[in-house]
């Protein structure tokens, strides 16, 4: 008896393997060969899903966004606003929340795609990380009037986030707490 195909459970093999290659190599040890093996499938089985490099980047990317967007429902849902979530600080650590650690995965392995010389699977892996910003700036503008005051939430939940992907201490959670308040105008 043969069992069906699971189109989406190979592609996110496949991806999973690219974001432990990206994470635990850099992008200089990403291949096509070096990825298809590490997710146990053929070269020919990983082009049926990603039909270049640049696919294979963009399609991680993606995949952050759909992991991004999951999360941010999932916090509006339980009452959180868009700033809130924007402005949340990333736990690395904290493998209670299975979907805020694969967010934070993804988005250190598209980090390092950055990493290589650029070329044009890096700029598509770029157009689809703008892409997802740009859908969050679009979330932040529409739920905060004031623009100049969305770019400000917008820098400093970069910065944090940032801060956490570079594996930098965190900053103190009171003070972060009150600079959330202040920003929120709470």
């Amino acid at each position: 008896m043969t069992t069906p195909r699971d189109p989406a459970g190979t592609r996110n093999r496949i991806l999973d393997a690219l974001e432990t290659l990206l994470l635990d190599k850099g992008m200089s040890q990403v291949t096509l060969e070096s990825v298809a093996a590490a997710a146990g499938v053929s070269k020919g089985g990983l082009l049926y899903h990603f039909k270049s490099k640049d696919a294979l980047l963009a399609g991680l990317v993606r995949r952050l966004g759909e992991r991004a967007d999951q999360q941010l429902n999932s916090a509006v849902a339980q009452g959180e606003s868009v700033a809130e979530w924007y402005l949340q600080t990333p736990h690395p650590d904290n493998d209670s929340d299975a979907l805020e650690l694969a967010l934070y995965r993804s988005m250190l392995a598209a980090m390092r795609t950055v990493d290589g010389p650029q070329d044009t699977a890096v700029d598509e892996a770029d157009r689809a990380l703008a892409e997802m910003m740009s859908g969050w700036k679009t979330a932040l503008d529409n739920e905060i009037r004031d623009p100049v005051k969305a770019e400000i939430v917008r820098l400093v939940g970069d910065g944090v986030y940032l801060r956490a992907l570079l594996g930098m201490p965190p900053v103190d959670p009171a003070l972060y707490r009150q600079v959330v308040a202040r920003l929120l105008g709470e």
